[in-house]
């Protein structure tokens, strides 16, 4: 009889930097190479209006700091992401373990995709959901990095089908709230409005006074019929660079950015 073939070694987890969020408040690992969290995961948790008790859904995850920062922020939150990628995915519930947040769930899967592959399972409704979706398109130069490709893309119809999910797991008058970069803002009111959504609100980021914003909040709730606003929005640098003191409450201090 031939000797046994030695099974496939199981491909190893690759290195990750230690470092903190909200000026030391939380921990947080993340990849060496690769996507890098940004503020957007920080300043989306500030704007969402959750309370203690209530359920909260993050689509693309990432390594977890949106949810780290808004469980930081609100006690008590039922918080539960979806990631595709399962090392990315493995490594946000470690992020949630360092954090003393053992009852937070990560699943693995696409969304809405893989969202419903429990059969019999009756899939939870949530009182807020909130994504940072991939912003480069799908037809740009990929990057040689796989997990940061996966990150940066955007499929040509993901931010639909993300809205579009949300739409089936938000309860009536639930809340979705999406960091993005400003040229996707007219696709994702199209999309929210398709979906049910209203009251859309528009929150931009001014890099400095006087400039051009390039990224934004955007957020609505499912089932209600009020009128979009545009908010004046925050300026997050000085002159000289340095944070605004505004800013710096958001990023460091967790404070709500109070959008509802």
């Amino acid at each position: 009889m031939p000797p046994a073939l030695p099974s496939p070694a199981a491909p190893s987890a690759p290195p990750t930097t230690q470092g903190f969020l909200l000026r030391g408040r939380v921990s947080y690992t993340q990849f060496a190479q690769g996507y890098r969290t940004g503020l957007e995961p920080v300043l989306m948790a500030a704007a969402v209006n959750a309370r203690a008790g209530q359920n909260v859904l993050e689509i693309g995850c990432g390594a977890g700091a949106g949810l780290l920062c808004l469980m930081h922020r609100v006690p008590g939150l039922a918080a539960t992401g979806m990631e595709k990628d399962p090392q990315t995915a493995e490594l946000a519930r470690q992020n949630l373990q360092a954090n003393s947040y053992p009852h937070a769930t990560i699943l693995t899967g696409s969304f809405p995709e893989d969202w419903h592959r429990e059969e019999g399972v009756e899939a939870p409704r949530f009182d807020h959901c909130m994504a940072n979706p991939p912003w480069h398109a799908d037809n740009g130069a990929p990057s040689p990095e796989p997990r940061r490709d996966l990150a940066r893309r955007l499929g040509q119809h993901t931010l639909r089908r993300w809205i579009e999910g949300c739409a089936t797991v938000l309860r009536h008058k639930g809340s979705i709230t999406l960091a993005l970069p400003t040229s996707l803002a007219d696709q994702a009111l199209v999309a929210l409005s398709a979906s049910g959504f209203g009251g859309s609100t528009l929150y931009p980021f001014w890099p400095k006074s006087g400039r051009e914003a390039r990224i934004m909040l955007v957020q609505a709730r499912l089932g209600v019929k009020s009128p979009a606003r545009l908010l004046p929005g925050l300026v997050l640098h000085e002159a000289d660079g340095a944070f605004t003191t505004a800013a710096r409450t958001i990023l460091e201090d967790a404070a709500p950015l109070g959008i509802g």
